[in-house]
């Protein structure tokens, strides 16, 4: 009796043994071309669907060969004409499921929504979304999420972060935010996604309170001390090294190059990196009614991830 039971228990450990060596799933590696804008949608084009912003904010999403797009200050009625010009061209794999959008008030855009949105080229699973911490302000700053549904481990994220740096309990806002935001990142890392996040941050790619999103193995004159676990898609960029290319509008001579305000920043973390990455500031079109179509430079990215 005693050899049958030695035996039953060396033949479950062996069985435990090979269950637990089995990987739960294998990370494969992807490439991805994200593109995103700050277009203004209220203090510049006051809602309009009509004035120039649709379509060249819609033919340069097709012409770039974007994956993942994320708009900041969108009015709602803009985000559906967007919708509507990028189903009638065949953009989205799946023209009912490639577009979420977060709106942050409702005061202005002519009583529509405004505030953030995301589309995709795949077909998309359920949002997240995420209210930030109060500025103070009549603006709801939000983070807004989706995963690709049939590869739900892979995350396209976008927020706005407030431009307030006034103390809130014993901490200044847009710290708060920033922090917010990463602290969601963080939990989704956790959970083996992979997570890309485009938006307007607000903040200059040198300034501390990035210095916990910016990975250490980013330390050069232009960008120190970092502790943080990511990789901006523009910071090797030879221009200015840990910096990246200007976001805002032409005439900048700020940021420490001296060739303009970078606060529009793609992120991914860099333990999912799996080749090279690079991000571009496009200059802004001229085609609105109203001239130039923003006050901030579109931005592209394309980088190679390992996603679960």
């Amino acid at each position: 009796m005693r050899l049958i039971r030695l035996c039953v228990a060396v033949f479950g450990a062996f069985v435990l043994a090979l269950t637990s060596a089995a990987p739960a799933s294998a990370a494969t590696t992807a490439t991805y071309d994200l593109w995103v804008w700050n277009v203004a949608g209220w203090t510049m084009h006051r809602a309009s669907t009509t004035d120039g912003l649709v379509p060249a904010l819609a033919g340069s999403i097709r012409s770039r060969g974007a994956d993942f797009v994320g708009l900041n200050e969108l009015c709602y009625q803009q985000y559906q004409a967007i919708v509507a010009n990028l189903r009638a061209s065949g953009w989205p794999q799946d023209s009912t499921n490639f577009a979420r959008f977060e709106p942050s008030r409702d005061t202005v855009c002519n009583g529509q929504g405004f505030g953030n949105a995301i589309f995709s080229k795949a077909p998309l699973g359920t949002a997240n979304r995420y209210t930030l911490p109060s500025d103070g302000s009549a603006e709801r700053r939000t983070l807004l999420c989706a995963p690709l549904s049939a590869r739900p481990h892979l995350r396209f994220c976008t927020t706005h972060i407030t431009p307030s740096n006034t103390v809130i309990n014993g901490t200044a806002i847009n710290v708060q935010q920033l922090n917010s935001v990463r602290g969601r990142l963080e939990t989704f890392a956790a959970n083996g996604d992979t997570v890309l996040i485009g938006g307007d941050f607000n903040a200059q790619p040198n300034y501390g309170r990035l210095n916990n999103w910016y990975a250490p193995s980013l330390n050069v004159a232009n960008n120190a001390g970092n502790t943080g676990f990511y990789r901006e898609l523009d910071d090797l960029d030879s221009r200015c090294v840990g910096y990246g290319e200007t976001t805002v509008a032409d005439g900048s001579t700020g940021g420490p190059c001296g060739l303009g305000n970078k606060i529009d920043l793609i992120f991914v973390r860099e333990n999912r990196l799996a080749g090279s990455y690079t991000a571009d500031s496009l200059a802004i079109p001229t085609t609105c009614t109203i001239g130039a179509c923003s006050d901030h430079r579109v931005v592209t990215g394309t980088v190679t991830v390992s996603v679960n």
